[in-house]
């Protein structure tokens, strides 16, 4: 059968649809008289393989899953991962894991027994795990939650320890540089329950985040944040602020805001509150060079840092 009778009874651009009808059924592509809606049928379908297109029905969340009220979902994430609250002992680390002799390590650390509900979200191809963490953090932050530590990338130690380890859940292990690590302590009247975020991208560029809230049956007491984790929220967010700082500078914020400062030395904050001056001779006495600090104007309660760019 020549091009030109091909062409007698179907469109001249589905030359491929002509001689892949002739390859499948010789008899129909040699016949004139081939009905047009055979023709339309069969070029519709060799259509929709050539192109690959199919029908995806959007995957459901997890059987029984649910947001928690306070951590918003990103668009389009999915709950691939969820496990209702149940009593557990439950250890949060407070600074890079590492395994030594079979055991693992960190620098500090928050224990107690409560009610752990844990979700793991994957989010869409167009949102990153950072995007995600981030949106998670600044919603937490904006209910007054206190942050405790913060850790990313190859910081926080190996992602496989924090997947295995710490949350019991494979599907958190990525790069080691591609993870992130937040704990949070809510504000009163909720402040003896924790949050953890946790995001992370996996080999095959899929990205995650994972949400576990930790209700403790028992009062937390008093939990300080790393000196690292003022500084890195302190160059993240712009600014600090402590409400809880109204009194005369007393030890351990002391050593800590200074230890935090000194980690960047060239790092220059304005200090805000009604004890500013105080805290400014206190920074000072701890070895922060004066002229990194200067007065701020900010009403906010008790002390707030805010850096200068």
């Amino acid at each position: 059968m020549s091009a030109a009778r091909c062409r007698g009874f179907v469109l001249p651009a589905d030359y491929v649809a002509c001689g892949f009808i002739r390859r499948i059924n010789p008899r129909l592509a040699d016949c004139p008289a081939m009905s047009a809606s055979m023709t339309f049928t069969r070029t519709l379908a060799l259509t929709l393989l050539l192109t690959g297109l199919s029908v995806a029905t959007q995957a459901a969340d997890f059987p029984g899953s649910q947001d928690l009220p306070i951590v918003p979902r990103l668009t389009d994430a999915e709950i691939v991962d969820y496990r209702p609250a149940i009593e557990l002992e439950r250890i949060y680390p407070l600074g890079s894991i590492r395994k030594i002799s079979g055991q693992l390590r960190f620098d500090g650390q928050v224990s107690g027994r409560g009610n752990v509900t844990a979700i793991t979200y994957q989010l869409p191809v167009e949102h990153s795990a950072d995007e995600a963490f981030t949106a998670a953090r600044e919603a937490l932050q904006q209910q007054g939650a206190q942050l405790l530590f913060w850790c990313q990338a190859r910081d926080c130690g190996e992602s496989s320890l924090w997947a295995n380890e710490v949350f019991g859940n494979a599907k958190l292990y990525g790069a080691d540089n591609g993870q992130s690590y937040l704990l949070l302590r809510l504000a009163a009247p909720a402040d003896n329950t924790l949050v953890a975020l946790y995001g992370i991208t996996r080999g095959n560029r899929r990205a995650f985040l994972h949400v576990e809230q930790f209700q403790s049956s028992t009062p937390l007491g008093d939990l300080l944040p790393t000196s690292a984790t003022l500084l890195r929220e302190l160059k993240s967010t712009g600014e600090l602020e402590l409400p809880m700082l109204t009194a005369e500078p007393q030890e351990p914020w002391i050593t800590l805001l200074s230890r935090g400062l000194n980690l960047d030395s060239t790092l220059r904050v304005t200090l805000s509150g009604d004890q500013r001056e105080a805290w400014r001779q206190a920074l000072v006495a701890k070895g922060v060079r004066a002229a990194r600090l200067e007065a701020g104007d900010r009403k906010n309660p008790g002390l707030t840092l805010e850096l200068i760019r």
